[in-house]
C-alpha cells in the first residue's frame, strides 16, 4: 500500500531540500544535501504500475506530468493537437523568466527551488543547456513590498538575494537609467529558460522512456458515475484509460465549458525583440540580468534572440486557435518608449521580431490543480496566468504523485477556493452548460 504524504512532508523531502541541494551543488554557496531526481526506466518506485494514463497537452504542465507518470510506471499516452512547444501554445515562446520571488506565497518559491533542481539535473542528462541563471533584477520607485516580503523565504530556502538602493543600482548597472528608481532586489539564482526547446526536450525524454505521443485534437469522453472512461481524438479513434490529466492551457474552457470566464480567461499578450547595437555587451546577458519594473519585464539580448520586452498587463480576450497573431503598433510603441527610457543604449534599436501569445488567466491568478468536480479520475492542470512555465517541472512531479495517490491534494491550487468558504463546493463555481 502506497503511503500518501502531505504537502508538508513533500516539501521536507523535495521542495525545501531541493533549494539547498540544487543551488549548493552548482557552487552558489547555499549548502545542503541534494535531493535526487527520479532516474528513468525502472530505477524509481513503480507506484503507477498497471495504471493507464492519458495526458492532454504537451506544454510545460502536461509534458512534465506525463514524464513523471511514466517514471512511476504508468502506461502513458500524451496527446497534443499541434505538438510540444508549438507556436499557438502558451509554452511555445523562445524564452520564459524563472524567478523565486512570490511575496509571501511560499509554495511557489518552493516549487521554483525544486524546478531549478530538476532543470539542472536534466541539462546534465541531456547535455543541453536550457537554464540560464543570469539573475533577475526587480526595480521600483520605492520599496517594493511584494519583493521585500519574499526575502526571508528566499534566504531560508537557500536563494542568493541582494537588496539595494538607487545609488547602488546606478553604480552596478550603469546601462540602466536610474531616474525615479530608489529600490532594487537582485535574485542571483534567477534567469530564464528556453521555453519551446524545453518542451521539445521533455517530449523527447518521455518517448525515450517508453511514453506514447499522439498528435491529434482531443475531446473528453462522457463522465458517468463520477468517472471518465475515454477521450475521443480528431482522427476518429478513442483512447481508454484509468486516469486523465487535462493540461490544455487556454483550451481548457473549450473542452470543459464550465471553466469559461471568469474562472479561466485567455488574454492576448505581445512580446517584442529589438536588435542591440553591435559590440554592446552591456545590453546582453553577459552584463545584464533579466528584469521586472511595473508591468514591463524583459530579457537582455542573447545569442538566440534580441533584447526582449514584454508587457504583463492583461490584454483583450483571445481565441488561441483562430486569433490573429499580428502584433499591434500600439504595443510596439509602448515597448519601445519604455526600453529607450530605461535602457538608453537601446535607443533607435530596430524591431527585429515580435510575436503574440496568450495568458491562460485564472480568476485569482493562481494555478488550478485539482480533480474535475464531476469525475474523480480526471485532473485539471491550468491557470498558468503568465507565470506558469517556471513551475512546470515541479508541478508535473507534484500532480503525478497526487493522481497516483502518493500525495494529498494542495488546497491552495484547488477549485474549492473559488466557492468561498465552502471547501466542499467547487461545483459552485464550475458552471455546467
Amino acid at each position: 500500500m502506497t503511503k500518501r504524504i502531505s504537502r508538508r512532508e513533500a516539501i521536507t523531502a523535495g521542495f525545501a531540500g531541493a533549494a539547498a541541494g540544487a543551488l549548493g551543488a552548482c557552487g552558489n554557496g547555499a549548502g545542503g544535501t541534494e535531493t535526487p531526481v527520479a532516474a528513468p526506466t525502472g530505477s524509481a518506485p513503480q507506484t503507477g504500475s498497471g495504471v493507464r494514463a492519458v495526458v492532454v497537452g504537451a506544454g510545460a504542465f502536461g509534458g512534465w506530468t506525463a514524464l513523471w507518470l511514466r517514471r512511476a510506471g504508468a502506461e502513458v499516452t500524451l496527446v497534443d493537437a499541434w505538438g510540444a512547444g508549438n507556436a499557438r501554445a502558451s509554452s511555445g515562446g523562445e524564452s520564459r523568466l524563472i524567478r523565486a520571488t512570490y511575496g509571501t506565497r511560499r509554495i511557489y518559491s518552493e516549487m521554483v527551488a525544486r524546478g531549478l533542481q530538476i532543470w539542472k539535473e536534466h541539462e546534465a542528462r541531456w547535455d543541453d543547456r536550457l537554464l540560464f541563471s543570469i539573475g533577475m533584477l526587480r526595480i521600483s520607485s520605492g520599496v517594493h513590498e511584494y519583493a521585500k516580503s519574499a526575502l526571508p523565504i528566499l534566504r531560508e530556502l537557500g536563494f542568493r538575494v541582494e537588496e539595494f538602493d538607487g545609488d547602488e543600482l546606478a553604480r552596478r548597472f550603469p546601462q540602466i537609467n536610474p531616474e525615479g528608481l530608489s529600490y532594487a532586489v537582485l535574485e542571483r539564482d534567477a534567469g530564464y529558460l528556453l521555453a519551446r526547446r524545453g518542451c521539445e526536450r521533455v517530449l523527447e525524454e518521455f518517448q525515450a522512456e517508453g511514453g506514447a505521443f499522439r498528435r491529434a485534437e482531443a475531446a473528453p469522453g462522457a463522465m458517468d458515475a463520477g468517472r471518465m472512461r475515454e477521450i475521443r481524438l480528431s482522427d476518429g479513434s478513442t483512447v481508454e484509460a484509468d486516469l486523465f490529466v487535462f493540461a490544455c492551457g487556454p483550451w481548457l474552457a473549450h473542452l470543459f465549458p464550465g471553466f469559461d470566464p471568469p474562472l479561466v480567461q485567455s488574454t492576448r499578450q505581445e512580446v517584442f525583440y529589438f536588435g542591440p547595437p553591435a559590440g554592446r555587451a552591456d545590453v546582453t546577458e553577459e552584463e545584464l540580468p533579466t528584469w521586472i519594473e511595473g508591468p514591463f519585464y524583459g530579457i537582455p539580448a542573447t545569442r538566440f534572440r534580441g533584447f526582449k520586452i514584454a508587457d504583463d498587463r492583461r490584454g483583450a480576450a483571445f481565441d488561441p486557435t483562430t486569433g490573429d497573431r499580428t502584433p499591434s503598433a500600439k504595443g510596439a510603441r509602448e515597448a519601445r518608449e519604455y526600453m529607450e527610457h530605461r535602457f538608453p543604449g537601446m535607443r533607435g534599436a530596430p524591431l527585429i521580431e515580435a510575436r503574440v501569445c496568450q495568458y491562460e488567466q485564472s480568476a485569482d491568478g493562481n494555478l488550478i490543480v485539482d480533480t474535475h468536480p464531476e469525475a474523480d479520475n480526471v485532473w485539471i492542470a491550468g491557470g498558468g496566468s503568465g507565470h506558469g512555465y517556471k513551475l512546470g517541472a515541479a508541478l508535473g512531479e507534484m500532480l503525478a504523485g497526487q493522481a497516483l495517490g502518493e500525495r494529498e491534494k494542495e488546497p491552495f491550487f484547488g477549485l474549492a477556493r473559488f466557492a468561498g468558504a465552502d471547501a466542499a463546493g467547487p461545483s459552485a463555481t464550475y458552471r455546467r452548460t
